[in-house]
């Protein structure tokens, strides 16, 4: 019980001392106070504009956006991985295409996105798709392509061909890499977020930062920061335990961690 609890704990030890730390700059008036506002001072600012529920407002805004575009992009990149996985007249037609546009810094494409689509939703979650799709596509491709041979030739023994050999081979032996490319892309879905949300805008937490800029309101500024990164963690948490249950016949996920 006690080993469980600190393994819970542990990762959460830097996170704290950087807190402290924090709190130790701002006390100290190390830093002058509107340009670093103090923990407590972020925090205050975090629940008047909770009990106003304007935050509520803003992050339901960028979740949904994110939702979206992870949604469509990764379903795209989790289907040409497969395809170009299996196929390799499909890989000979789509790949070359594919990694020149992958090498495109779609943060790049934001002033033309703006052109084409304009400042609405569809601009933002456009390149969200745009940021997610490569990372669930390269890892699928790769996964498929490195299952274990012996794998494949102990299912034909068991006459499993087509959607069979698929579903119990092929697909749960890519799943780690599957897994791997999700959780990159929960990354660069909210990296990308944070840039497609200074498209003007009257919600999310990009505006609700880019608004405060305006202001000088550090401590807003700040918390939009820490909001991102607590949904970020969390998007993360939610891949891994998905992760753990997917691969529970896989003995290096059945480890403690």
């Amino acid at each position: 019980m006690t080993q469980t609890w600190l393994n819970k704990f542990i990762p959460w030890i830097i996170p704290i001392i950087l807190l402290i730390i924090w709190e130790l700059v701002s006390s100290l008036e190390l830093v002058s106070a509107s340009l670093f506002p103090s923990p407590v001072t972020v925090l205050m600012s975090g629940w008047n504009l909770t009990v106003s529920g304007e935050l509520f407002q803003h992050v339901l805004a960028s979740l949904s956006r994110a939702a979206i575009g992870m949604l469509i992009g990764g379903l795209i990149g989790f289907i040409l991985g497969i395809l170009n996985g299996l196929s390799n007249l499909s890989f000979r037609l789509t790949d070359t295409t594919i990694q020149m546009i992958r090498n495109i810094p779609h943060l790049a494409l934001l002033p033309l996105v703006i052109v084409w689509l304009g400042i609405d939703e569809s601009a933002k979650i456009f390149l969200v798709i745009l940021g997610v799709l490569f990372p669930v596509y390269i890892n699928t491709y790769h996964g498929i392509r490195t299952v274990d041979p012996s794998f494949i030739e102990m299912g034909k023994m068991y006459n499993l061909k087509g959607w069979n050999l698929f579903k119990h081979i092929l697909f749960p032996g890519a799943l780690p890499s599957i897994f791997v490319g999700l959780r990159y892309a929960l990354g660069v879905m909210w990296l990308t977020l944070i840039v497609a949300e200074t498209i003007p805008t009257e919600e999310g937490i990009g505006y609700l930062a880019t608004n405060a800029r305006e202001f000088m309101q550090t401590d807003i500024i700040i918390l939009s920061i820490v909001i991102y990164a607590l949904l970020g963690k969390a998007a993360d948490i939610i891949a891994q335990i998905g992760e753990k249950k997917a691969l529970k016949w896989n003995a290096n996920y059945n480890k403690q961690r």
